[in-house]
């Protein structure tokens, strides 16, 4: 069996860019998932599978119900669509950062601290979870069903505005992973409340945010901004408002790296070595 590391080996240098760096970790880790083929194609029919019992839920409800708070079945799908492929966007290329917590408790940040190298590349590059692919196929699936259906009047605005949903989704949910994993230098352990956050959204983000009232319509507006990824472009979408501005609330949402950013480095400058 050839050995994935023996190739091209990395080497830190300064002419190097981030991005050349990046993609020679994902090529090492796509090489390693490879080598053992059937586990490979078995592990993303079965992350396809977890994700259809949720669109399952979706289309029973339909059965009993014609609307949820005056969105259509499509209307819906096409909302799950997109929260489901932000999430395994931001699963498949920051799963570094929620399997953070091991690299701590062995002790094997250390290492990554000593490389010449920003940590945060060397935490994305450690993990690329392409098994992910097979949500983001049932993803895909959804929107082909919904989108020519849904009876919505298409437009270069209406289309950017999903392009910018994906964007700054995938964004949003790295930087809650972000977060996750600084929280591992006082803990140790990942924290499991930051689920909530992150496979909780995805299955309450199902529906649009305000069917679970004003209150939460506010959370997911002004602390964690899931609603400027999904509720307010998705009205601009669906012909529920004309408001050109929420073409470009989901770009907002990339801000959010920043505050995930500084409390990965603020846990960063208090890491103690736990050792090996």
């Amino acid at each position: 069996m050839k050995n994935p590391f023996s190739e091209k080996p990395i080497r830190s240098t300064k002419k190097t860019s981030a991005l050349k760096l990046w993609m020679r970790y994902v090529g090492i880790n796509v090489r390693c998932a490879m080598q053992y083929k059937m586990s490979f194609f078995m592990m993303v029919l079965g992350q396809f599978f977890v994700s259809f019992s949720v669109f399952l839920g979706i289309y029973f409800m339909f059965q009993r119900f014609h609307s949820v708070k005056g969105y259509s079945y499509n209307e819906v799908l096409l909302c799950y669509a997109t929260i489901l492929m932000e999430f395994s966007l931001a699963e498949m290329t920051a799963r570094g950062f929620d399997s953070f917590s091991s690299m701590v408790r062995t002790g094997s940040f250390d290492q990554v601290l000593v490389r010449p190298r920003n940590e945060v590349l060397q935490v994305l590059g450690s993990k690329f979870e392409l098994t992910r692919i097979g949500r983001m196929l049932q993803a895909l699936l959804m929107f082909v069903y919904a989108i020519p259906r849904c009876g919505v009047d298409w437009n270069f605005a209406k289309a950017v505005t999903l392009l910018f949903m994906l964007i700054g989704g995938t964004a949003l949910f790295s930087g809650i992973f972000m977060i996750y994993a600084a929280f591992c230098f006082f803990t140790l352990e990942g924290l499991e409340f930051m689920n909530v956050f992150t496979d909780g959204a995805k299955e309450h983000g199902k529906y649009p945010i305000d069917v679970y009232g004003k209150k939460m319509l506010l959370f997911g507006t002004f602390f964690v901004p899931y609603a400027l990824v999904q509720y307010y472009p998705l009205c601009y979408v669906i012909g529920k408002s004309d408001n050109p501005l929420y073409i470009f609330l989901p770009l907002l949402a990339i801000l959010f790296l920043i505050p995930s950013y500084l409390f990965w480095r603020f846990g960063v400058r208090r890491y103690c070595s736990s050792g090996s």
